[in-house]
């Protein structure tokens, strides 16, 4: 089982896999040059870094923002805690003084954006998303590391010498006192503890972390959620990127503010708006929160402020049912699947948040753990086949909306799942095994390369 900290990761936008992912790449290979030999540059007289992008990188990099991450990542930035209103500066300064770090005394170059290399058309071995970064001094090689963006902001490293061999896992393999690989082990582990999948995730993270130390994280990222969704119904203007899509949610949030709740479907007008601010902050390069990935971060926050208005506010009680049973939905589908839009489609993003936001709700609202795991299912089972297809490669058409849509799915599969037993014909294992079953059927360029669906019907690309 994946940690609540791995699943749920404070970020920047637009994209976990496109962005978080190669600036972690970037700096973990900053990380490997401060700690190179001397004598490897003994003799250098000028060293530089060179960026290789491939696959679905190459192919939606520039409109995702992996040129960017890279070179923010080389400076020294991480994700987490990079000022999303410093990166303009910050960019604005490596173009004009190129230097990203120095190796004992020697100063190692990067040229933004020409150190970067989009090798559209190729694919290393592991993943569409692989990276090679090399340190050069002219044309000799000094070092080179493979890293690939699996999804949800994680990566692997690979062995340069042997691309086939992953030498450092995204995962962290860890005892946990309830392991389970799928969701008929993790149910199991409820019926002989008789506790709820919330309970047996929450034993498995108290296992690496003390209880302060959890609540106050799932604290924190619950508030980093509402701050995006605040900030998101006060912005306007276009989205950056060149299609000239204008920002609604400060739009609808006024007419919502100006009608009354006599409609009972107002409700999920307030739904789309939340998932709408999310994903407009994260398409213009905000802070957001990976839920699981960032394409499809806007689904949870709604699913979450819908409950928290208009059922009950949220309270650290509720934070854990919600979080960590939506936590351990997660992991299986990162275990038995992809939660990377190009390997999967979008079924992967969009469909696995739905999933985990419609078990998380179902547990909030009293289900038992049968009506939680069909809840899960039903977010999945009507998401398949969903192609990731973005116009020109930028998080914004069809991706804002499609999280309004999710986030409405998940709430019905929540309520429909709780209007019955439990008891339903295709499991929650089954449907992860289909879902990954169809996105490997389904064509590449439906995976997030901008070469199919909406990225060319709708536009002359």
């Amino acid at each position: 089982m994946n940690s609540v900290f791995e699943i749920f990761k404070i970020g920047i936008g637009p994209s976990s896999s496109h962005t978080v992912g190669p600036m972690k790449a970037a700096a973990c290979f900053r990380e490997t040059l401060s700690q190179l030999d001397p004598a490897a540059i003994l003799s250098c007289d000028a060293l530089e870094i060179e960026a290789e992008l491939y696959g679905s990188l190459a192919c939606t990099g520039t409109g995702h923002g992996t040129d960017r991450a890279i070179a923010l990542g080389l400076l020294g930035y991480h994700p987490e805690t990079v000022d999303p209103d410093a990166i303009s500066t910050a960019l604005q300064n490596l173009t004009h003084q190129p230097e990203v770090l120095r190796l004992h005394g020697t100063p190692v170059s990067f040229s933004y954006p020409k150190g970067i290399r989009f090798r559209r058309g190729k694919l290393l071995p592991l993943h569409s998303n692989g990276m090679r970064f090399q340190l050069r001094s002219g044309s000799l090689c000094i070092v080179q590391q493979l890293y690939y963006s699996v999804g949800g902001g994680f990566i692997v490293q690979a062995d340069p010498e042997n691309a086939t061999a992953v030498s450092a896992s995204a995962d962290t393999e860890e005892a946990l006192p309830f392991p389970f690989t799928n969701a008929r082990q993790l149910l199991d582990w409820c019926e002989k503890r008789a506790c709820s999948i919330a309970e047996i995730a929450w034993l498995n993270e108290r296992s690496r972390h003390d209880a302060d130390t959890l609540d106050a994280y799932l604290r924190r990222i619950w508030s980093v959620m509402q701050r995006t969704i605040e900030r998101g119904c006060h912005q306007s203007g276009m989205l950056p990127g060149g299609l000239e899509v204008p920002r609604r949610a400060a739009s609808l949030f006024q007419q919502l503010n100006s009608r009354p709740l006599r409609d009972p479907l107002t409700a999920l007008d307030w739904v789309n708006l939340w998932a709408i601010a999310t994903n407009e902050e994260n398409a213009s390069g905000g802070r957001i929160v990976t839920a699981p990935t960032n394409g499809a971060a806007g689904i949870i926050p709604a699913v979450l402020s819908y409950y928290d208005r208009f059922h009950h506010s949220l309270e650290v009680e509720q934070l854990r049912s919600f979080f960590l049973t939506a936590t351990a939905i997660g992991s299986l589908y990162k275990r038995n699947a992809s939660i990377s839009g190009a390997v999967v489609g979008c079924l992967g993003v969009v469909g696995v948040a739905c999933s985990m936001a419609a078990g998380g709700l179902a547990a909030m609202l009293g289900g038992t753990n049968a009506q939680i795991e069909n809840a899960a299912e039903i977010g999945m089972e009507h998401n398949l086949g969903l192609t990731c297809d973005p116009i020109a490669g930028l998080v914004q058409i069809p991706c804002i909306e499609r999280n309004a849509m999710g986030a409405t799915k998940a709430i019905s599969a929540a309520r429909l799942a709780l209007q019955g037993s439990g008891q339903h014909v295709v499991s929650l294992d089954k449907v992860i095994a289909t879902m990954r079953r169809t996105g490997m059927d389904m064509k590449r360029k439906y995976k997030e390369t901008s070469r199919g669906g909406l990225a060319v019907s709708a536009v002359d690309c």
